[in-house]
């Protein structure tokens, strides 16, 4: 039996799931993004008295490393490392558009492609492209979107775009075969793949696991 914890705190809704073998046994979300250092440690104290477990139980911790928020990725690996230095368990990190993708997948399954957003600062996005079985075909970038912005894809099958960071493109992106679709990521869909990592043992070493920032950090403070 390997038990998970599972956590996200990368974008504006925080969330962490105990799963057992893949599956989620209890989920919790926050929904404000203020609140998430605050939340993180309650919500995982709360969810395993519920579950009838303590953290002397877990067999790996997996944390979802970005992109994303700055302050929830350090927030998230901290956490995460933490537990997993006192605990002596392995780490799994995984990028946060490949969870995006597998609930789209899951969520609205079909043809075409999928793209995760999310919004970064003005027209800029931290964006991926995922075929239907979570082939990544567009490694995580931090790109600004304009009219021109995946004209060849567009062209070619349809794309579905999704998450935070795709509202703002949707005037941009009018190309008939670009779909904008609603979905719920959380962290039950991180403990989808934080199984199959763990089966592979593809553990991240926890004295240089960092957050996948994807751009450096932005600041108006002048230098």
């Amino acid at each position: 039996m390997a038990l998970i914890l599972n956590f996200d705190t990368s974008t504006e809704k925080a969330s962490i799931s105990l799963s057992q073998n893949g599956e989620s046994l209890f989920l919790a979300e926050n929904h404000e993004q203020k609140d998430h250092a605050s939340w993180l440690h309650q919500a995982i104290a709360d969810m395993l008295r519920q579950a009838g477990h303590s953290l002397r139980d877990l067999q790996a911790v997996a944390v979802a490393a970005g992109p994303g928020s700055y302050t929830g990725l350090r927030v998230g690996m901290a956490a995460a490392k933490g537990f997993c230095f006192a605990l002596g368990i392995p780490l799994i990190t995984e990028n946060t558009l490949k969870i995006m993708a597998l609930a789209a997948i899951r969520q609205a399954p079909g043809t075409g492609l999928f793209c995760p957003m999310i919004d970064a600062r003005r027209m800029e996005v931290f964006t991926a492209l995922y075929s239907s079985d979570l082939v990544e075909l567009m490694a995580p970038t931090a790109m600004v979107i304009d009219q021109n912005s995946f004209t060849q894809t567009l062209s070619e099958q349809r794309v579905s775009f999704f998450g935070g960071g795709s509202n703002k493109c949707k005037p941009l992106l009018v190309a008939p075969s670009a779909a904008f679709i609603e979905i719920n990521s959380n962290a039950g869909y991180l403990g989808i793949l934080s199984f199959s990592r763990y089966l592979q043992r593809e553990f991240t070493d926890i004295v240089y696991s960092e957050p996948a920032y994807t751009k450096e950090f932005y600041t108006h403070t002048r230098k």
